[in-house]
């Protein structure tokens, strides 16, 4: 087949998958768009026969806060995912990640020149908005909330087929009469690119963080997420006799919030923008405990994939998330520890931090049963192969 994947975000699996669909044979097009900012995948052309990357978006600065400005950039990024699969003429095409404005012109366009296209649905936009209609974010985020989700719904409805990340998308996707069309693929990330290394590297060694007791957070992270509760988190283990370093790898709105919260608090921070790919096993290996934040409306709709690479970095990792979350289920799995992501759950995750830190026969075993679980879980070749069925139905290749 010919195929495009469009990964608006640029993250790491997706790219994992292409370059497997290309090992099979198939003529892949992976398609990213550099101007969302985050921790992103491999994306460099390397000796992959069928395999080519390429962008839209490559002259656009995204503001996030700028809420018309952006509507009317995603949707000249839907104009350019259009063109682009008008230049590349793919049997068919998969698309995920993509804000709703940038979908809907996208799944427009497939459908006038009649390529069929699957729906990889990361996370449910409309739900998303709700969440920060309620927590007053903007009066606006209600009404967006309601429009975003008829065109979510009606680029769902001209899908060929859709692969959500749970279980609990079925629902949805059931209300909006879909759900004939949904396979549920868990997300992974890429054991073989994502390794476990010393705690004493190259990495921490560049920023002093050799020898010195560290919190990690790497990845993005909105407002909603309170991001400032990784501050006090660091201070509420202060307050029970620990010193910590909190180490946050972010670029975006989060970070002066976390800067100035850190500084009020007298939080010793290392704050660092996101770093090379390369560099993820070494950035991940510098922290004694690695952080995941998610707000406790997102629990159902959202897998962060920061935590499934800490998983594959062999580390203890403390979950500020929703019990319900399908990441949370896999920390627990791992014998790692997840707390409600509010100021009450502080003091009992600090003492899960200090416990493990003081321990370090104990923290070994959990890294350990980090990465085990990480090698159950996450094996790329039925996750490739359930893709690669679903690509050919659609595409009409037959079983080839």
């Amino acid at each position: 087949m010919r195929i495009l994947v469009h990964d608006y975000s640029g993250h790491p699996f997706q790219a994992q998958l292409s370059r497997e669909l290309a090992h099979r044979g198939h003529d892949v097009v992976h398609s990213t768009c550099p101007a969302y900012v985050s921790g992103k995948g491999n994306l460099a052309e390397n000796a992959v026969a069928g395999l080519r990357f390429v962008t839209i978006g490559d002259h656009i600065v995204l503001d996030k806060s700028a809420y018309v400005r952006r509507l009317f950039q995603e949707t000249r990024l839907g104009l350019e995912l259009a063109r682009q699969v008008r230049r590349e003429k793919p049997d068919v095409a998969m698309l995920g990640n993509l804000p709703i404005p940038t979908l809907v012109v996208a799944a427009a366009a497939l459908k006038m020149l009649r390529i069929p296209w699957v729906l990889w649905h990361q996370d449910i936009t409309a739900i998303a908005l709700r969440g920060f209609a309620a927590a007053g974010v903007s009066r606006l985020m209600g009404i967006a909330a309601t429009v975003f989700e008829r065109g979510e719904k009606w680029s769902a409805r001209r899908a060929s087929a859709i692969v959500v990340i749970a279980d609990s998308f079925v629902r949805v996707h059931r209300e909006w009469g879909t759900a004939d069309k949904v396979t549920v693929i868990p997300n992974w990330a890429p054991l073989d690119e994502i390794l476990p290394v010393a705690r004493a590297n190259a990495w921490s060694q560049e920023h002093g963080l050799t020898g010195v007791r560290t919190v990690l957070y790497s990845g993005t992270i909105g407002l909603k997420h309170n991001p400032a509760l990784l501050v006090r988190l660091v201070e509420t283990l202060r307050e029970q006799g620990e010193r910590v370093r909190l180490v946050v790898v972010n670029d975006g709105p989060a970070v002066p919030v976390i800067k100035e919260a850190a500084a009020a608090r007298g939080v010793d921070l290392t704050l660092l923008p996101f770093q090379p790919y390369d560099r993820l096993p070494e950035v991940l290996g510098t922290g004694d405990v690695l952080v995941v934040l998610l707000a406790a409306d997102a629990g159902e709709f959202s897998v962060p994939s920061k935590t499934l690479s800490y998983l594959c970095a062999g580390r203890p990792v403390l979950g500020l998330m929703p019990a319900d979350n399908l990441a949370a289920q896999l920390l627990r799995k791992a014998g790692s520890a997840v707390f409600a992501p509010e100021e009450s759950s502080l003091a009992g995750a600090a003492t899960w931090v200090r416990e493990v830190l003081n321990d370090p026969v104990r923290a070994e075993a959990l890294g350990k049963e980090s990465r085990a679980l990480a090698e159950r879980e996450f094996a790329l070749e039925g996750c490739a192969s359930q893709f690669e069925d679903i690509l050919r139905t659609v595409s009409g290749s037959g079983t080839g």
